[in-house]
């Protein structure tokens, strides 16, 4: 007899054969016992995860001879009919090729006489979202009232290509992809049956090229099984796969943490002139850094790593890498594999992101160090102020309550390191005119992505800053947080010469927090309004005691004698 794949030898035959599908299962065997089965249903899901297998099952288990019954016989005449297609009464039918109105209609014909040689007549129709509408449509009426003797299973990978009036007219099932775990246990039971010698690291790189589905990680084992020689090694896997080894992957990672570019592109090289496929080598890569990141976050969830084996060297690496760092080199390589999908040339591709990865700043390098520099002339200039403050007590101590009503903007001269210029902020808000901030807001967006790509720590500076006003000199920018004020004067000259280039014109930047903004915004707004109410009053000039006697106790309360 000729040989036959594995997967067409050990494609499952009873309800416990279909892995990782057990809430599915459970439902049809509850069903099928209590003879309260559909007379339509839909099976949805990805490739190989066991719809048509499961399909053939139900149709055996509801005809079999001992029915109702959990399982099968696959000993009965009609179980051993069903199972090699002998019996007309169940029918696998591919509508890829069988799409048309005419197959449908010969269906919905036949399917008023009664079954020949079984209880009951199945119709199980695979990829059934290929159908054409006109042949929809004729399933449409058979599919809604069909004869008692009569049970449709629709199977598809795309569902959502099937009109919602056939899927309301089914009970639908959606198969989900298989674990990695479940699907090593299924192959490990096969080898063994089979008598073949597979490492047990073999198969969990098979399970993870199979991506979730139990034909093709059967595949793939058969075509290692025919690749080695007496033992299915590791190394036989990736060969067959193009998949990489953890110490090439390990390797990788290592060269472009440490901002070895050299060395990290010869690796890429190697690997592409071996044979290794681009896509699977970024794939690969993407969960190994993945597997690090979640070791890292809780080693106690090491059985659901994906991609690594845990050993002495993973946990050196994990302990090395910061997660920043590998954030950001996901999002780096994930942009790589949209690409890679698009092009001839997946190597250059892959190459810029290495560059891209290895030239990122370490985290704590930057605008980190800047802002701890930050903090420590902060703290340099407040000891100095307490220790003067000891010395030299305030005026309003000595005197009384001579300053009790000092404006909180002078307090906070006092107080922080950054010196807020009032005065050039008045002068700017005097000149600022709408045009001019509109202007700046219009391009405040473009301003920022290309301040990201020029200068990171600039950007991560300016990131939480607002313009609000702006003239034909200067621009306020107003922060969040005062801090950020200092760090962009560090930053002064880049962030003015790229924002001239957006504008066509310079403007000077003048940082201030957003409290103090709104401080003196306000203050601005209330001396503009009593200027504007004065009017063509003879007398426009306004004493600064009557001015603070007005502020305290308002305008009813307030006599003023000459």
């Amino acid at each position: 007899m000729s040989y036959q794949a594995l997967y067409r030898v050990w494609r499952p035959k009873g309800f416990t054969d279909v892995v990782g599908q057990s809430h599915i299962t459970r439902t049809l065997q509850n069903a099928i016992m209590q003879e309260k089965f559909s007379h339509a249903y839909l099976f949805s899901g990805p490739r190989g995860t066991g719809k048509t297998s499961a399909a053939k099952i139900f149709a055996k288990t509801i005809n079999c001879e001992q029915s109702p019954v959990l399982e099968p016989c696959n000993q009965c005449p009609s179980c051993l009919g069903i199972q090699d297609g002998s019996i007309s009464d169940v029918m696998e039918i591919d509508a890829a090729s069988n799409n048309g109105v005419e197959q449908i209609r010969d269906i919905r014909d036949k399917v008023k006489y009664a079954p020949s040689a079984v209880t009951y007549k199945v119709y199980i129709i695979d990829e059934v979202h290929m159908l054409s509408i006109g042949a929809f449509n004729a399933l449409l009426k058979t599919l809604e009232e069909p004869p008692k003797h009569v049970i449709f299973i629709l199977a598809t990978t795309e569902p959502h290509k099937i009109p919602l009036t056939i899927i309301s007219r089914c009970q639908r099932f959606d198969f989900k992809r298989i674990s990695q775990k479940a699907m090593v246990g299924r192959m490990q039971k096969i080898v063994e049956a089979e008598q073949i010698s597979v490492t047990s690291e073999a198969l969990e790189a098979v399970a993870l090229s199979a991506e979730g589905g139990m034909r093709d990680a059967l595949s793939l084992l058969d075509q290692a099984i025919s690749y080695s020689e007496d033992q299915v090694e590791i190394d036989d896997v990736l060969a067959v796969t193009g998949s990489v080894s953890q110490e090439k992957l390990m390797n990788v990672i290592q060269a472009m943490h440490e901002k070895d570019v050299q060395q990290a592109l010869l690796q890429v090289d190697e690997l592409i002139q071996a044979g290794k496929d681009p896509g699977r080598f970024i794939f690969d890569l993407i969960y190994y850094l993945r597997d690090i990141l979640l070791y890292q976050t809780a080693p106690q969830l090491e059985n659901i790593l994906e991609r690594a084996l845990v050993n002495d060297a993973f946990k050196q690496l994990a302990e090395s890498l910061d997660s920043i760092w590998i954030q950001q080199a996901i999002a780096d390589l994930n942009q790589c594999q949209q690409e890679i999908k698009w092009t001839n040339s997946p190597k250059v591709f892959i190459e810029i992101s290495i560059l891209r990865i290895t030239d990122q700043k370490a985290p704590g390098n930057a605008a980190d160090n800047n802002a701890l520099d930050v903090l420590k002339r902060k703290i340099e200039v407040l000891e100095k102020e307490v220790t003067s403050l000891k010395q030299n007590p305030p005026a309003a101590e000595q005197t009384g309550t001579t300053n009790t009503n000092t404006p909180k903007r002078s307090q906070s001269k006092s107080k922080n390191s950054y010196k807020i210029p009032y005065e050039r902020i008045r002068q700017v808000l005097g000149d600022a005119s709408k045009p001019e901030i509109k202007l700046v807001q219009s391009q405040w967006a473009n301003f920022m992505d290309a301040l990201k790509k020029q200068n990171a720590p600039a950007h991560a500076t300016v990131q939480n800053s607002k313009p609000r006003a702006a003239s034909e000199q200067a621009l306020i920018l107003a922060f969040k947080y005062e801090i950020h004020c200092s760090l962009a004067l560090d930053h002064k000259q880049t962030i003015e010469l790229l924002l001239a280039e957006m504008l066509g014109k310079e403007l000077s930047i003048i940082p201030i927090p957003e409290v103090n903004w709104q401080e003196i915004r306000e203050d601005y707004v209330s001396k503009q309004r009593e200027q504007d109410s004065l009017g063509q009053d003879e007398s426009p000039q306004v004493d600064p005691l009557v001015e603070e006697a007005r502020k305290l106790v308002g305008d009813d309360l307030l006599e003023i004698k000459d």
